[in-house]
């Protein structure tokens, strides 16, 4: 019976968060979606190009994009390294457990992992850990002297479990439209 109602609330909850999730999107058009397909394969091409490729003119192109980053549809726009070049030869994918969940013990958790240039992403997880993060050393001892940095004693740390990187087969920083899957 318990199991029931905790199913029940979930889904009520889950259908509250879909609807306010789908209101505070912007309205995007075919053109809008054109434009940031091409942008995320390239946002280093010209106005001009980008017009081009998507069928637009330059004008209405510029104004679109700028429409875009005012919406805070593109957040930014950047450069892809290559991380060996830089001798950053180590990348971990580390599940992290605190001692303590409350929300203030996960923002403080957060903060700190946002000031770590090592660490290039973090994300607050459920079920299993309460963190996953994808750090970024030189090499073994360097990802060492970062774990005893940021997750000994007197950092709300109970449990680390991380996993090294052997080949890294994929990487994409775009973002898949769902109804494009």
């Amino acid at each position: 019976m318990i199991l029931m109602e905790l199913k029940s609330f979930m889904n009520a909850e889950n259908e509250l968060f879909v609807q306010s999730t789908l209101r505070s999107l912007p309205e995007l058009d075919e053109l809008d979606h054109r434009i940031l397909a091409v942008l995320q394969q390239d946002a280093s091409m010209t106005n001009l190009d980008l017009s081009k490729q998507v069928l637009a003119s330059p004008p209405t192109c510029l104004r679109r994009v700028r429409r875009l980053e005012e919406l805070g549809v593109i957040q930014r726009r950047v450069a892809i390294l290559d991380p060996g070049v830089f001798g950053a030869n180590l990348t971990a994918i580390v599940e992290i457990m605190l001692e303590h969940q409350g929300s203030e013990q996960q923002a403080a958790f957060e903060a700190r992992m946002r000031d770590e240039p090592a660490v290039l992403q973090c994300y607050r997880v459920s079920p299993g850990p309460d963190f996953v993060l994808v750090v970024q050393t030189a090499d073994m001892p360097a990802y060492h002297r970062l774990s005893q940095r940021l997750f000994a004693a007197g950092s709300n740390v109970r449990n680390v479990r991380a996993f090294f990187s052997i080949n890294r087969s994929k990487f994409d920083t775009r973002v898949v439209r769902p109804e494009a899957e």
